[in-house]
């Protein structure tokens, strides 16, 4: 079958406007919803592990979308987007954005080195060292009430009932610390700690920042740290937090601040 000319025309017209048409997931009120957009935020979805691709997804972000622009349009037609706490609200969200991405790149550019991660991996083991105790204590505010606490103790009552005066919240059950590196506490306590025998208790009141010890030492075992393999990854974003911090602190002092 052979076309008429304006006929062929229209068919022609058609055929250049379907992929302008196919570009656009949608349109609300005349306002076109490009396709690109449902491609990304499907592309996030998946990047995160939310979701997998699937025309379900792609048709939930659809509405999602439209939904949103309806409400966008509303809200231009109030002019909400003119309010003076709107526009800064706007104003500091971008800046996070910004920054956000700038941060990422020099993430990017600026990886953390397997040999940075060994060693801050080997300076966590000697911090912790070899051994871990499991302590109890009581803990009070004047050093004569330890004292009487370690007259009781040696008069033989139990030092977990004792414990229930303690002002920490250690005091429900029993004064138990449970097994931790003597890293864990303020200095003063973990020399008295690991001078400790086990079963036995202070003899004197342990002064810290925060009042006066008496403390018991249940048990010694050796220190259970995990292999590098395990905790590369934690040890890799730790130091790269510290390296993000570093970097702004850096720039904050370069700027002139008045």
């Amino acid at each position: 079958m052979i076309l008429k000319p304006a006929r062929l025309l229209l068919a022609m017209s058609a055929l250049v406007a379907l992929p302008a048409l196919a570009q656009n997931a949608a349109t609300v009120n005349g306002k076109a919803i490009p396709q690109a957009k449902v491609d990304q935020l499907v592309k996030q979805v998946v990047a995160q592990g939310r979701a997998t691709d699937s025309p379900q997804l792609r048709e939930m972000i659809k509405k999602d979308l439209i939904g949103r622009e309806v409400l966008i349009q509303e809200a231009d037609k109030q002019n909400i987007g003119n309010r003076a706490e709107v526009k800064a609200a706007i104003d500091n969200a971008r800046q996070s954005i910004i920054i956000n991405a700038m941060l990422a790149d020099y993430v990017k550019k600026n990886p953390v080195k397997d040999a940075e991660i060994k060693a801050e991996y080997d300076k966590y083991k000697a911090q912790m060292g070899d051994k871990e105790y499991h302590a109890r204590h009581i803990l009070v505010d004047k050093e004569e009430d330890a004292k009487a606490i370690i007259a009781k103790l040696k008069g033989g009552a139990k030092f977990e009932e004792l414990a229930k005066q303690s002002k920490d919240g250690s005091a429900q059950n029993g004064g138990d610390l449970d097994w931790a590196s003597p890293a864990n506490y303020v200095p003063e306590f973990s020399k008295a700690m690991v001078a400790l025998q086990k079963g036995a208790i202070t003899e004197t009141p342990v002064k810290s920042q925060y009042g006066y010890h008496v403390i018991k030492l249940e048990d010694v075992r050796a220190a259970k740290i995990p292999p590098l393999e395990e905790v590369k990854q934690q040890v890799a974003e730790q130091l790269q937090q510290r390296q993000v911090a570093q970097y702004r602190e850096s720039l904050v002092k370069k700027a002139t601040v008045k």
